[in-house]
């Protein structure tokens, strides 16, 4: 029996899906013009442009010019935007069906596809266009003045990085940030609701209380950090999550040493939005532009050269010799062109600021044959969540136009748990790729673990080498180049290139010559300000750097005056510290801070805005709670155990003792002078100061 074709959608329907594509595509035809391609009468498009401005999908402006058959112009709404990409899906599934049910009444079989809601979207090659969620330049115009009146939402850093990839296509087929529902399979499953593989949550997250102003289906605007219009968000979805769930099935444990979970607990907001995002503009981006590219940009470039074989390397480290070896031998080995695509947005802290990696990674482009190699940057929020990560990265590169992608040992690996142990195996990332590769349309290619024979003057793939017992193998780990570069020690040219060393020279100078923060944290009376004062003297008394002290009372007193106690106010307190401790960091100077800061979270993310730009060392001022109360000379203590002071460290509010500081100093019957010798000799010890 022939199978029955899908039934057919209403002629209304069909008539808003032609007139949406119409109006977005030429926004400023005449009534007439408009009406003839849709093939309907005048009439009868006056009377749909009227429903449609009232329901909400479609503006009308006036237009001036000499032409007074094109007096207006048609600007979908984000709503508008929204429903025409609905429509467009349904669209396709309904010409799927009547092809399978026609393939059926022809041949007498099924045409073996499935339906396009169980299935990953095929990419068909790696040269045509992909799908963008970016709206016409005239439609883009009207709606940001419509977003004048939206409610907004300026995002975070993390949050700019996905949205410029939901727009721009690199994480297609994603139309927007996720629904609860494909929030809830791709945790549980690696796969969007329809069944399309997608490893990572795409989320907007965002506070109780901004959630608690936005209704179902109402539009918001999302902007920069400076207020810039980026796109609308139609909201569809408002969830609270299950964080710990999360943590456990995307990173594999719900640990906070992981930099992910870290984030997921304690920065991001309490609640996610989903819904269909609109595209007005890219992040604007001020450095490397000729290097930032767009996927349908990257295989426009790959079309016009020819290339129909190319192999992403992904990276978050400046390249050195191995690194040069090890892609160019995996271009040749999959008779590819290589694309070097590092990720220029956030990555793991404590890594090399990407303005130093793209002058090292250009400095490297030359060391490879000519016309073989292209770079570009790629403005990625990594979350370091390794198996899941490579295959997200693969899909991304995908996008992008690439057929093969280079996958490494603990491929976005965080480093150790809390257990000093691995989060994930050395080879899991590869295994979890490989399973997906052919659904993905992206070919695994193995990064080899490159050393350098000193015999035969040429590095080679260690599992190669035959004559491994006699033959000199050499080779230098991250750790073991970051001393050398940290203490000054020459690096030899075989491990990296000349050019990149001078790179990495001009931001890592000698560790004596960085700038670096003391955080004193203890209870109220520990003595960490007379520590702290005693250790800015001797540290100007050696001179070379200037020093400058944070103490917790003249911060309160200068920086932070209109704050309370609370602990949002003692956090955002805090904050403020460490971000002038890094500045000062930056600059090469020494910053002594000395407040309780009793919070371990708090602390963690000053470290790592620190360690951005220098070493922060942690000095737990060790005194017990019964001394600091008969140091009391204010009488504070007193006052909080008889209720008068509220949520007082120690007594009615937590403190999270350091689990793992720097150095650790007891106080009692020690002298002061002794206490702050002890920070100068971890600092000798840390090569921050001359012994």
């Amino acid at each position: 029996m022939p199978a029955t074709l899908a039934k057919p959608v209403s002629d209304e329907e069909d008539l808003l899906f032609r007139l949406l594509r119409q109006l977005d595509a030429a926004p400023g035809a005449s009534q007439r013009s408009t009406a003839t391609a849709l093939g309907i009468s005048l009439g009868r498009l006056n009377a749909q442009l009227r429903a449609n401005v009232d329901a909400g999908l479609i503006t009308i402006s006036d237009r001036s010019g000499p032409d007074k058959r094109q007096r207006f112009a048609y600007t979908l709404t984000s709503r508008g935007a929204t429903e025409k990409t609905r429509l467009t899906d349904k669209f396709l599934a309904r010409k799927l069906a009547e092809y399978n049910a026609l393939h059926a009444e022809l041949t007498g079989t099924a045409s073996g596809l499935a339906p396009l809601k169980h299935r990953t979207h095929p990419m068909q090659n790696n040269l045509t266009p992909i799908p963008e969620l970016f709206v016409s330049y005239e439609s883009a115009q009207k709606l940001k003045f419509e977003a004048a009146d939206l409610t907004s939402h300026d995002l975070t850093p993390r949050q700019i990085c996905d949205l410029e990839l939901l727009m721009n296509g690199g994480f297609n087929p994603l139309k927007g940030f996720l629904t609860e529902e494909d929030y809830t399979n791709v945790v549980d499953n690696m796969r969007l609701a329809d069944g399309t593989l997608w490893p990572m949550p795409i989320t907007l997250d965002v506070s109780e209380d901004f959630a608690q102003t936005i209704e179902l289906g109402q539009d918001i605007a999302l902007r920069d950090q400076e207020g810039v219009i980026l796109a609308t968000m139609t909201v569809t979805d408002r969830w609270e999550p299950n964080k710990a769930h999360e943590a456990e099935m995307v990173f594999g444990a719900d640990d906070d040493a992981h930099p992910a979970v870290n984030y997921l607990h304690n920065q991001a907001g309490k609640i996610y939005l989903g819904g269909p995002v609109v595209g007005i503009q890219q992040p604007v981006h001020y450095d490397f532009r000729g290097r930032r590219d767009t996927p349908n940009e990257m295989r426009s470039y790959f079309r016009k050269l020819g290339w129909r074989k190319v192999v992403a390397f992904q990276t978050r480290n400046p390249l050195h010799r191995a690194h040069q070896e090890l892609t160019f031998r995996a271009a040749k080995e999959a008779q590819a062109n290589l694309l070097i695509h590092p990720v220029v947005g956030m990555t793991k802290p404590g890594d090399v600021d990407h303005f130093t990696r793209v002058r090292c990674y250009e400095a490297v482009l030359d060391k490879y044959p000519q016309s073989t190699t292209s770079m570009s940057l790629l403005n990625l929020a990594m979350r370091m969540a390794g198996p899941r990560e490579a295959v997200w990265h693969g899909l991304i590169r995908a996008n992008h136009g690439c057929t093969h992608f280079i996958v490494g040992r603990d491929h976005a690996g965080p480093g150790k748990n809390s257990a000093g142990e691995d989060f994930y195996g050395p080879y899991d990332a590869q295994d979890l790729f490989r399973e997906h590769q052919a659904e993905m349309g992206i070919e695994m290619v193995d990064f080899k673990h490159m050393v350098w024979v000193q015999e035969r003057a040429q590095y080679e793939p260690m599992d190669e080498i035959k004559d491994k017992d006699d033959v000199t193998i050499l080779n230098i780990s991250g750790t073991e180049l970051r001393r050398r570069l940290a203490e000054g020690l020459e690096i030899p040219e075989w491990f990296s290139f000349p050019e990149v060393v001078k790179e990495l020279r001009k931001t890592k100078p000698p560790r004596s010559k960085q700038g670096f923060t003391v955080f004193f944290t203890g209870f109220s009376g520990s003595g960490k300000s007379t520590i702290a004062n005693a250790l800015m003297v001797k540290l100007m008394e050696m001179g070379g750097r200037p020093v400058t002290l944070l103490d917790g009372d003249i911060v309160r007193k200068n920086l932070s005056s209109e704050l309370g106690f609370s602990k949002e106010h003692r956090d955002l307190n805090i904050r403020r510290i460490g971000y002038v401790a890094s500045e000062i960091t930056k600059n090469g100077g020494i910053a002594i801070c000395a407040p309780i800061a009793p919070y371990a979270t708090t602390r963690r993310a000053v470290r790592e805005d620190i360690e951005q730009f220098g070493a922060f060392i942690e000095v737990h001022v060790a005194t017990s709670i019964e001394e600091c109360e008969r140091r009391d000379r204010k009488g504070l203590y007193k006052l909080a155990r008889e209720g008068k002071i509220k949520e007082f460290t120690g007594i009615s509010d937590p403190y999270d003792v350091p689990a793992d500081p720097e150095l650790r100093v007891e106080t009692e019957n020690v002298e002061v002078d002794n206490c702050a010798h002890q920070v100068i000799l971890k600092l000798e010890s840390m090569g921050l100061i001359a012994g």
